[in-house]
């Protein structure tokens, strides 16, 4: 069974039963026919849908980010942010897939040569249940305009957000077998990789299970993309602006509940200026809004499963051990985890080396800018980092030392439909959004004509 519970409360808001192998292998056959017609259709034909998509999704949105907030603990407010954002995307594909896949002629030594992207045919998609909707659109739609068709493996307990989707989706005019909601353990998705109508792999997720994905897609010779984790650095050099600094740094830890792969981890502060930012972080922390996800005042509510609170909690008290020292927070009652700040934070301290998923600040504090990238990338993660400075040349310069997928400047580390989304290291491979995401599963033809 696949419970959907309500984090803050703890009540099972719904269980559903997950398919048997031979509602699955129907799925597939399904979807491998339904490929066969989408692939044929005019680009502006598969366009279509997704402008009435994108209504949709603002006509639906208090009901689909009410679902998300029960099934997963995300801020109301979030998450009706969360599917103004996926409208976004559809508004921003619907405008610039036409130029996306267009094909690339090319000048050589023939009469005619070009470049042309070209559907694969059934992608899976394995996505996580802290941003439900956005998670998954952001994988299918792209995929689907390059003229693919889509199985979508979503998180156990955000069933009623997978199940949402797929209504909306075909209620958009997307056919039947475009997309599809596969509702199945995990232990079937090696086989369902290695099915010879599944051509590709989409996983946004943890490390083990980006692994063993990774692992399943190289030996079925199959191109796969790896959304994974991150501990992102937040740099404070010593010529920023401290408050608006922290003001920064809290949205970009405490967003979605501190659950968020490209959410700020590690703060990285200038000795001279360590101390303000501290207090001045300190001081804010103790103003925000604790409680029920569906009270529209609340900022931070619950972690999403009980389990995540108490792993959350045993990283910090192991890094207590280790010598980092608590100023806040650090205390745990169900799924409700405050917003936690530890100072002295070194490497070598679980807090540091391992993704924390959930609201904790790490306090690191260096000498210098050079000290400061050197720490960043003492971390096996290469998702993001955000910099904090009056200097955006030296930024710059700083940014090129950084071995991380994004650089951002006086910003949170945020993904955005033209912009191409992904990292390094254990963080994964392959690009997400902009024109890399929508070509990410297209076969890269070449036609030659002498």
């Amino acid at each position: 069974m696949f419970d959907s519970i309500n984090p803050y409360n703890l009540q099972v808001i719904k269980r559903r039963s997950h398919w048997q192998a031979p509602q699955l292998g129907r799925a597939v056959m399904l979807s491998s026919e339904r490929f066969l017609h989408w692939r044929r259709l005019e680009l502006s034909e598969r366009i279509g849908p997704l402008k009435q998509l994108s209504k949709l999704l603002l006509e639906k949105k208090e009901g689909l980010a009410r679902m998300a907030s029960l099934e997963m603990g995300k801020p109301l407010v979030q998450s009706e942010g969360e599917i103004e954002k996926c409208a976004w995307l559809c508004d921003h594909y619907a405008e610039h897939a036409e130029a996306y896949l267009a094909n690339e002629p090319v000048e050589i030594d023939a009469a005619k040569a070009w470049v042309a992207y070209e559907p694969m045919g059934v992608i899976l998609g394995i996505m996580p249940w802290n941003f439900p909707y956005w998670q998954a659109l952001r994988f299918a739609l792209p995929t689907i305009l390059a003229g693919n068709v889509v199985l979508l493996k979503h998180a156990p307990n955000v069933q009623g957000c997978a199940e949402a989707l797929e209504a909306l989706m075909l209620e958009a005019g997307f056919p039947e077998s475009t997309f599809t909601n596969i509702p199945i353990p995990v232990q079937y998705v090696s086989g369902l990789i290695e099915h010879p109508d599944v051509m590709g792999v989409s996983l946004t997720g943890s490390e083990r299970a980006g692994k063993a994905v990774g692992r399943a897609a190289g030996e079925a010779l199959k191109p796969s993309l790896l959304e994974l984790g991150g501990s992102n650095a937040f740099i404070v050099l010593a010529d920023a602006d401290i408050e608006k600094s922290v003001d920064l740094g809290m949205s970009a830890r405490l967003q979605n509940n501190g659950q968020s792969c490209i959410a700020a981890k590690r703060f990285i502060l200038e000795a001279s200026i360590a101390d303000d930012f501290v207090d001045c972080l300190l001081e804010k922390l103790d103003g925000i809004s604790i409680g029920d996800p569906l009270d529209r005042i609340t900022q931070l509510g619950p972690l999403a499963r009980v389990d995540l609170a108490e792993n959350l909690q045993k990283q910090v008290l192991a890094s207590i051990r280790k010598g980092a020292s608590k100023l806040h927070g650090a205390e745990v009652e169900g799924a409700m985890y405050p917003a936690t700040v530890l100072d002295k934070l070194a490497p070598g301290m679980p807090a540091f080396d391992e993704e924390t998923f959930g609201p904790v600040f790490g306090i690191s504090r260096v000498s210098g800018a050079e000290e400061a990238a050197y720490l960043a990338n003492s971390t096996r993660y290469g998702l993001g980092v955000s910099i904090c400075t009056a200097d955006v040349e030296r930024a710059l310069g700083l940014g090129k030392k950084l071995k991380d997928g994004a650089l951002f400047i006086n910003e949170m580390v945020k993904s955005h439909p033209a912009l191409p989304f992904g990292g390094s290291g254990i963080s994964g491979y392959g690009r997400e959004l902009g024109s890399q995401g929508i070509r990410a599963f297209c076969n890269v033809k070449t036609y030659y004509q002498a």
